[in-house]
Formats: structure tokens, sequence, C-alpha cells
């Protein structure tokens, strides 16, 4: 019944996929996080340049981000991404696009936590000497994050399947493997399904895991 997947590497590609999404998970989650800090920011240039970020690239495809990424930076630029491998390059572009596009979503969702933690907290912080930064990273972002990883946990399911969209520039990932199996075999409900099957087993334990620990670790007020 499946002798169609046969000379295929389903199993490769969908580590193609796992790569993808753990790379840009954790690049998100950094970028996020500091622009999430520019947006809470007393500087008036940081906050307006997290405000115009933020607004921008959540209104821009992900896939106009990706064929950018490939034909703007690669190819007009020749930014190589350190390596001559064409392979290779497309996989860096494709993690660059999906930390610059998810991003957003990851700051967005952070600056909620934000805004549930007390403002005399931080009033507090302040009053006893501690910077602005200091504040941000010893007191509000440890509650912030508690707060946010039912939502950031949504944000890194939507990421996983987003990474579909780097066949775009032929990243060998899943959805790449899957539309090369259509073109090339006669069973094209099997093919989904086996392919919808894998993102459900990538996606489903992530949701539940993270679900729990939102309930788990989630901030008495």
């Amino acid at each position: 019944m499946f002798d169609f997947l046969d000379g295929y590497d389903v199993l490769g590609a969908f580590w193609m996929t796992v790569k993808l999404t753990a790379l840009s998970a954790v690049g998100s989650l950094i970028w996020g996080t500091l622009l999430a800090g520019m947006r809470v920011s007393p500087v008036p240039l940081m906050r307006g340049f997290g405000t115009v970020y933020v607004n921008v690239v959540r209104n821009i495809p992900l896939t106009v981000i990706i064929l950018f990424s490939s034909l703007g930076l690669a190819d007009i630029f020749g930014m190589t991404m350190g390596s001559d491998d064409f392979d290779v390059q497309g996989f860096r572009l494709a993690v660059l696009s999906l930390v610059a596009y998810t991003a957003a979503f990851v700051c967005e969702a952070i600056r909620s936590g934000i805004n549930t933690v007390p403002m005399g907290q931080a009033e507090a912080a302040r009053a006893i000497g501690l910077s602005f930064t200091q504040t941000l990273t010893l007191i509000v972002l440890p509650q912030a994050f508690r707060s946010v990883i039912g939502p950031l946990a949504n944000v890194l399911i939507a990421l996983t399947k987003n990474t579909t969209v780097a066949a775009a520039i032929g990243v060998a990932e899943a959805a790449y493997l899957m539309k090369t199996m259509i073109e090339n075999e006669a069973q094209t409900l099997l093919i989904g399904a086996v392919f919808a099957f894998g993102f459900v087993v990538l996606t489903l334990p992530t949701g539940l895991i993270l679900g729990w620990l939102s309930k788990r670790l989630a901030v008495k007020r």
C-alpha cells in the first residue's frame, strides 16, 4: 500500500523541517525578546524602530520575505551566508527569513506578557536603583515568559507549518519532497495523508507539552 514511499527519504525531509523549526525558534525567541524590550523602552528611537518593524513585517507574506532573501540578498547582493554550497545557502536564508518573520509575532506575545506584570513592581525596582535593563531582565521578563507560554506555543506550531514555505527556494524539507512525490507518483491522497500525519506528529506533542507547562508555571495573581 505504501510502496510509493520507496526511493524517497521521507524521514530526511522531516528532519530538515525539524532543523528549520528548531534553529528558527531559537533565533525568533532571541530577536523577538529584543524587539519586545525595544517596544517598551523609554528611548523613543528604539520604541519607534520596534513598532515599525513589527507592524511592517507582520503584514508582509512569508513567501515574499523568503523570496526577497533568496533573490535580493543572495542573487543581487551576493551574500553567500558563509558557504559556497547552494543547498547550505538556501537553508541558512530560509532560517534567516523565518526568524525575521516569526520574531514579530514572538515580540507581540512577550509584550502582552510584559503588560500583565503589575506596574508597581517596575516602580519598586527603579526605586531601589535598578536600571531599565536590569528591571526588564530581572523583574519583568521572567514573569512575562511564564504568562505567555501558551501564546508562544501557538507561534511555535505556526512556525513548524510555515517551514513549508522554504520549498519556494529549493530547501529540501517535507513540503518540497511532497511536491516532488505528487509530480512523480499517482497516490496523491496517500501522499497527502502521510505528510499531514507527519506534521501532526511534530506539532501535537509540542502543543500538549507547552500547554501543560503553561498551566504548571502560570503566575498566580
